[in-house]
């Protein structure tokens, strides 16, 4: 039993680095004005274009990589990535990470409780193109924070 309890504090650690490591990786290439919409990560950081996004804030079991944008509008934002999601077998903190090719779109723009003359994305929308994890649907649509 204590064996279980130390992988699960390792494995549980190991997904706490990972998603500290994410945010730096996941901050926008180029220059951020006003102007653009933004996309709010789990650390209330305002991106553009971000090539990773942490879905799953609270346990780290979600997270879009590879993300490659086909637009970025006012209204909208369009692309293409993976999700990474965790089985959870047996367990969440023993489970496997697998990568499911996904379409990714951001919607319903408003303005920033922080900053209100700054918009984010508070919508995203996930549509699995192949393979997805087998308790969800094709489509999923996740409501962003604020």
């Amino acid at each position: 039993m204590q064996r279980h309890k130390l992988k699960a504090a390792v494995l549980i650690c190991a997904a706490a680095s990972l998603a500290t490591a994410v945010a730096p990786a996941s901050a926008s290439t180029g220059t951020r004005s006003p102007a653009d919409v933004v996309i709010v990560d789990c650390f209330s950081h305002p991106q553009v274009r971000p090539n990773d996004f942490l879905i799953a804030c609270g346990d780290g079991n979600s997270i879009l990589t590879a993300l490659r944008w086909s637009d970025w509008k006012p209204n909208f934002a369009a692309g293409r990535g993976l999700n990474v999601v965790n089985d959870c077998q047996p367990y969440c903190a023993a489970g496997t990470f697998h990568p499911y090719p996904v379409t990714v779109r951001l919607d319903r723009p408003e303005p920033l409780n922080k900053s209100p003359h700054q918009r984010h994305y508070t919508q995203l929308r996930l549509v699995f193109t192949d393979s997805r994890p087998a308790e969800m649907p094709r489509v999923v649509t996740y409501r962003l924070w604020n």
